[in-house]
């Protein structure tokens, strides 16, 4: 080894060596680098929520409706809606809403259909009573 390598890992292992060792006032030596400290993030991390409040209101009939408000603001009143449009909307959100939605519109379906059959039997009858008028 020649004396030039032995001169600088004598460097080397004196500084790491007083590098380790804490100052006389409690420091480490200016040898060791100072690391910046990682800024510690709260357990609860605070996020931006956004009120959005959107009522949907149905009637026997089947006729919907939708209202919006934003952050206590109206910002649609009495949009009509589609009943499918109901339908496939709340088999997005959630099972239970679903199931809900779904019963009332087949409420509604049972409702529209008995009074079709109604207005057919009365569609019939006054067939009935034009073709006697007619002989």
């Amino acid at each position: 080894m020649t004396e030039e390598q032995t001169n600088t890992e004598q460097t080397d292992q004196t500084q790491a060596e007083q590098a380790a060792q804490p100052a006389a006032d409690g420091e480490v030596a200016d040898a060791a680098p100072k690391k910046p400290r990682a800024r510690k993030q709260s357990a609860a991390k605070k996020t931006r929520t956004v009120e959005l409040t959107l009522t949907v209101t149905g009637t026997a009939d089947g006729e919907w409706q939708a209202d919006l408000m934003h952050s206590g603001k109206r910002v649609v009143q009495g949009l009509p809606v589609a009943a499918a449009a109901v339908s496939k909307a709340a088999a997005e959100l959630h099972q239970d809403i679903s199931d809900t939605i779904e019963s009332v519109l087949s409420a509604a379906r049972e409702q529209h259909e008995a009074k079709l059959a109604e207005l057919e039997a009365e569609v019939e009858r006054v067939r009935k009573a034009l073709a006697e008028l007619e002989s």
